[in-house]
């Protein structure tokens, strides 16, 4: 139903500055009854991290910042929503305008700036959701001001913890300056293992995922996906939005914003990386396919590439929710024409292929 009326509120949304389409879009999904998520034929369901998805089909980090609608998004058919990012204090995030469409492009650029109402909030709001069916993870990241951004992540990893499936630590984020610099060995080393423990001391059942960008070397993520491994986090998600600015765009003014670019452009880039990363820790992690899906085959691509789960948002922009129930009945038609009865036989089959893929 809300797929079939999309088409109708496209034309007024997109007349709208990107920001204040986006936040009618969810005061529309709050004003909604509640949802029963459509049922999933058995042949998508994906068991990891310790947990059943009834598909593989996840909504990105930054659409509900704020766990404000959570429920009504897996209502709309996905199998995961990923909310936040959230930081220990509210904070406004950059002036706006933040956040820009390249129509031509099927691509956003954004630089909320981890805009966040902050932990108390949103604990608040996944307390008032526990015991509620559905798989809800949270996106940490750390304040703009602060003075010890690790202790940022522990805080918000015991507060939040208890409260979803996984805790995906973004230190990707090209919004939030110095944040990238957590990448490096040592830092990461020391974070993730902090954060690691937070988690056993608080819900050792949550599990951990790190999100990384894809602007990153080869020889970073080796070091990257070694430290992931040493420490005990359970996935990687791959990959946030990227900084770089493709020669094919289009929209030459818009391109010129600064911050991260998002959707159709960034899916060779990110897709490649994927591929290297599943080749570094074959089936030791589990990866979350994330950037430029925005069609059956690119989420297939992605699956061949070595992504368990998949995440998606910009392309709801301009497909709107009509998109989830197409690709999964996309990756349904392909696994019947491979004879397959489950996902995980395919994840990464081609990865040594498409990391090669051209730059």
């Amino acid at each position: 139903m809300i797929g079939a009326l999309f088409p109708l509120a496209k034309p007024l949304l997109h007349r709208l500055d990107a920001e204040t389409a986006h936040n009618l879009t969810l005061r529309g999904l709050a004003a909604l009854p509640p949802l029963r998520p459509p049922a999933d034929d058995a042949r998508l369901a994906v068991e990891v991290l310790g947990r059943r998805f009834p598909n593989p089909v996840g909504l990105a980090a930054g659409f509900d910042k704020g766990a404000e609608v959570p429920d009504a998004l897996l209502g709309l058919g996905f199998g995961f929503v990923e909310v936040g990012g959230v930081v220990p204090k509210a904070q406004p995030g950059n002036p706006r305008p933040r956040v820009f469409r390249l129509t031509q492009d099927r691509a956003v650029i954004n630089r909320f700036g981890l805009n966040s109402e902050g932990l108390d909030v949103v604990r608040g709001r996944l307390a008032a959701r526990k015991g509620r069916p559905g798989r809800v993870g949270v996106n940490i990241g750390a304040n703009k001001d602060s003075t010890d951004r690790l202790a940022d992540y522990v805080a918000c990893t015991r507060a939040l913890a208890p409260l979803v499936d996984f805790v995906t630590v973004n230190v990707s984020s090209p919004n939030t300056p110095g944040l990238r610099d957590l990448q490096g060995e040592a830092f990461l080393d020391e974070l993730l293992a902090r954060v690691v423990e937070a988690r056993d001391a608080t819900h050792p059942a949550t599990a951990i995922l790190l999100k990384i960008a894809p602007d990153i070397t080869l020889e970073a993520l080796d070091a990257m996906t070694a430290t992931a491994l040493r420490r005990g986090v359970q996935g990687l998600v791959v990959s946030n939005t990227t900084i770089a600015r493709p020669g094919t765009l289009r929209e030459s003014g818009l391109a010129r914003e600064t911050g991260g670019l998002s959707g159709r452009p960034l899916f060779t880039a990110a897709t490649r990386l994927l591929a290297e990363a599943h080749l570094r820790v074959g089936g030791k992690l589990p990866l979350v396919g994330v950037g430029g899906i925005d069609s059956a085959e690119t989420a297939w691509t992605k699956i061949r590439a070595g992504a368990s789960l998949l995440q998606l948002y910009s392309s709801l922009v301009y497909a709107g929710p009509g998109l989830i129930p197409e690709i999964k009945a996309g990756i349904l038609t392909r696994m019947k024409a491979e004879g397959a009865t489950q996902l995980a036989p395919l994840v990464g089959r081609d990865a040594a292929a498409l990391a090669k893929l051209p730059g």
